[in-house]
């Protein structure tokens, strides 16, 4: 660290310090770092001592004694869907549900009147009995009720809630994929305002977990939603906003790229990357497996589904990295990432394959020879481990497969794929060091990830606080090295900074 800070102090004179600025002092730099003193103006690192106690401190400045307390990179979440997210806070909560009938009686409790019920986070995967529109309208005939799975790949409606959606003659009321979006997209939402609302408080509450930014993957268009909510506000953290196939030709109309600044000035929203679809998802048995899931042999879906064809998805990626959009694939299956990287290897552009959650051995190595990040989610790996045991047998050793990638090269950026799972990188850190999140043994412990390794797939990259870094931070209590398990799931966030200004904590 010596070495690089002395390097570092000739960029200085061309950081821009500014004529006042803030200086945290006796903090430490970096988990297992040596205390320090920090400076920050115009929403950058400017300075850094590690003669902590003699280091001038600049006329004008506030000084903030931190008392010995760790200095990290602030972080990020490469996956979330914000609105939903947001919207899952305010709504039925049916995790931990063990079967379609007890999802039933809490929809039964909750009485009835003429708006919609929502609900989210059923896995049903695993139950003894299937989701069917008559165990709803048993309990709840007049109200329309639509439930959200956990992994946002399927809903299921009453009758009330098909015939509201425009599907008044489906057979079963449990809809999957595309079409599980579309019945969902017909249903009254909350207004705009309302939204929004709830949308700035799930970032506070990020930004208190020492969350800096998100890629927002949420639906619809996010870049029209993004570039209206923060017009007047600047949200807590900061968002890149995913474009889908849809908005594709509107973005395009409008010169924006990857990384294009939107909405109020200073560069917090900016354009996300495009996202595009090989396949479905794991609970819902629609991940696209050379092999075919059990009990499904000789199906149409016994090997999953595939969301986009190979040649359009070449198509699209291929147009989209020409003006400067780079793709972001869903990939769950290990067939759907072999898709995923001959689609890569055909255009030769930038991007990212989301998930990742199956791989063939034969294709770890390419995500780094082809330079394509792979946004995971570690908390998917002890959601789910029960459910890929089961319609995975015999090929977990290469399901989430986060030390195998790590040490072919890859690039990875954890998420949480909110409200999939929560919204808090600890508990992604967490499980990716662990491999488990309950009383039992580490499940597949050779995939276990390093602390320090984990802390940089959490704040994209970034593997240390440097001199003329943008000034987004967190300040935590504990040192991540010496915690144990339940400690760094829960981690004491002392304050949290983003751009330079506080987004969290007493200051």
């Amino acid at each position: 660290m010596t070495d690089f800070v002395s390097v570092e102090r000739e960029r200085m004179r061309q950081v821009g310090a500014g004529k006042t600025g803030l200086t945290l002092h006796h903090v430490k730099l970096g988990a297992g770092g040596p205390l320090a003193r920090l400076r920050v103006a115009d929403g950058r690192v400017t300075h850094i001592h590690l003669d902590a106690d003699t280091a001038p401190v600049e006329h004008g400045d506030r000084v903030l004694d931190l008392d010995g307390r760790v200095l990290l990179p602030g972080l990020w979440d490469a996956h979330v869907h914000l609105a939903e997210w947001a919207a899952a806070r305010h709504r039925l909560d049916l995790a931990g549900t063990g079967s379609a009938q007890a999802v039933a009686d809490l929809v039964g409790a909750r009485g009835d009147d003429r708006t919609v019920l929502y609900g989210y986070g059923f896995r049903d995967g695993l139950w003894p009995d299937a989701p069917h529109k008559s165990l709803l309208d048993a309990v709840l005939p007049d109200r329309p009720v639509a439930l959200v799975s956990a992994d946002l790949h399927a809903v299921w409606l009453n009758s009330a809630g098909l015939a509201l959606a425009g599907r008044p003659d489906h057979p079963t009321g449990l809809i999957r994929e595309h079409e599980a979006h579309e019945a969902l997209s017909a249903l009254p939402a909350a207004p705009a305002a309302t939204v929004d609302h709830w949308i700035a408080d799930a970032c506070r509450a990020a930004a208190a977990r020492g969350v800096t930014g998100v890629i927002d993957f949420q639906f619809g268009d996010a870049v029209t939603d993004w570039e209206r909510r923060s017009t007047d506000t600047p949200p807590a953290v900061r968002v890149a906003a995913a474009v889908y196939p849809s908005g594709l030709d509107a973005a395009l109309a409008r010169g924006l790229r990857t990384g294009s600044e939107i909405g109020a000035r200073g560069g917090l929203v900016r354009v996300g990357p495009l996202k595009l679809f090989t396949d479905g998802s794991l609970n819902t048995r629609t991940a696209l497996c050379h092999d075919p899931y059990p009990g499904l042999e000789g199906t149409d879906g016994a090997h999953g589904i595939e969301g986009t064809a190979p040649d359009e998805l070449i198509r699209l990626m291929r147009r989209a990295s020409a003006h400067g959009i780079e793709p972001a694939v869903h990939a769950i299956g290990d067939r759907a990432n072999t898709v995923a990287l001959d689609a890569f290897a055909a255009v030769r552009c930038r991007g990212r394959i989301e998930h990742a959650q199956l791989l063939d051995p034969e294709d770890l190595p390419r995500f780094a020879e082809l330079g394509v990040t792979v946004g995971v989610q570690p908390r998917h790996a002890t959601d789910d481990r029960d459910v890929a045991d089961h319609h995975w047998a015999g090929r977990t050793g290469r399901a989430f497969a986060y030390a195998d990638l790590l040490a072919a090269g890859a690039r990875l950026e954890f998420g949480s794929d909110a409200p999939v799972s929560p919204l808090d990188p600890w508990l992604a850190i967490a499980s990716a060091v662990t491999r488990t999140d309950d009383a039992r043994p580490a499940w597949h412990p050779e995939q276990r990830l390093s602390v320090p390794d984990a802390l940089v797939a959490a704040a994209r990259g970034r593997r240390a606080v440097r001199v003329g870094d943008p000034a987004d931070l967190v300040v935590v209590d504990v040192d991540p090295l010496d915690a144990d398990p339940d400690t760094l799931r829960a981690m004491p966030v002392h304050a949290t900074m983003t751009d330079g200004r506080w987004t969290h904590g007493p200051y």
